[in-house]
């Protein structure tokens, strides 16, 4: 008599959300964390009637937003990747959403295996207040010299330590990051952020290896001082090699960042 062997399938899943009222992504345990991660995980267990650990591509912290956050888990159930997506769908909030299910290969690990992360962070320039969009980009009435911006934030460009762009806290952290490019861009109808549609924003996109916390939120505040006339000619430079979170700008608001993309070998 033969016994029947269930194989065990790793699940790819791309996820987008409104991060503005979660936690961040990572689940911080208790059954009320109200996380990213521990949202999608509840749903899965109703789904297999066993809760599988997600493993996502990193953190983003509470506020942040996501287009297509990676993740993985590990299953011995058949169910087929689009029935997967359309249940997983059916069950999550409104503001979380599956954009693909995929098998991957056994050893796919969302974490270890990326090659790269893009960020994006948003800003909407504006003579007046506003009662919305601040969710979803960082409203300021300052006028910006993007030229200055830009010619700054190449010295940011390649390995170097980022600690005066780390969050500071006590714990001692690998602060070495490479960082592959910044692009700062005044846009009209930026490619999928159909919510900010018509708006005049003003981007900043960081590809990097990976990303210190709080690292692109501290340099999107630096580079905005830069903006205003708070740092002279050259003055970034000098903060990067400070290794001294404290001479730095300050950290910009969780709203305007977006996990855009997270690249693996393909």
């Amino acid at each position: 008599m033969g016994f029947f062997v269930k194989s065990m399938r790793n699940i790819k899943l791309t996820i987008a959300y409104d991060g503005t009222n979660y936690r961040g992504w990572q689940s911080q345990g208790g059954r009320h964390s109200n996380t990213v991660q521990q949202t999608i995980e509840e749903a899965l267990k109703i789904i297999f009637l066993k809760k599988p650990r997600l493993i996502g591509s990193g953190r983003t912290d509470a506020g942040v937003h996501a287009l297509a956050q990676t993740a993985n888990f590990k299953i011995d159930n058949p169910i087929r990747p689009d029935k997967l997506k359309a249940a997983l769908n059916g069950l999550l909030p409104k503001d979380i959403a599956i954009l693909n299910v995929e098998d991957v290969a056994s050893d796919f690990h969302a974490r270890f295996d990326v090659l790269s992360k893009t960020y994006v962070y948003c800003i909407l320039p504006l003579k007046s207040k506003t009662a919305f969009v601040s969710s979803w980009a960082w409203c300021i009435r300052h006028p910006l010299d993007l030229s200055m911006m830009r010619r700054e934030a190449n010295a940011l460009l390649g390995r170097h330590d980022f600690r005066s762009f780390q969050a500071s806290d006590r714990t001692k952290r690998h602060s070495v990051v490479a960082l592959k490019r910044v692009e700062i861009k005044r846009v009209k109808d930026q490619t999928g952020f159909p919510f900010l549609r018509g708006l005049d924003l003003v981007t900043i996109e960081l590809e990097a290896s990976g990303f210190l916390r709080n690292m692109v939120r501290n340099i999107a505040g630096t580079l905005v001082d830069v903006g205003r006339g708070k740092f002279k000619k050259g003055e970034l430079a000098k903060i990067l090699k400070k290794r001294d979170r404290r001479s730095a700008g300050f950290c910009a608001p969780s709203c305007g960042l977006y996990l855009v993309d997270v690249a693996y070998e393909k």
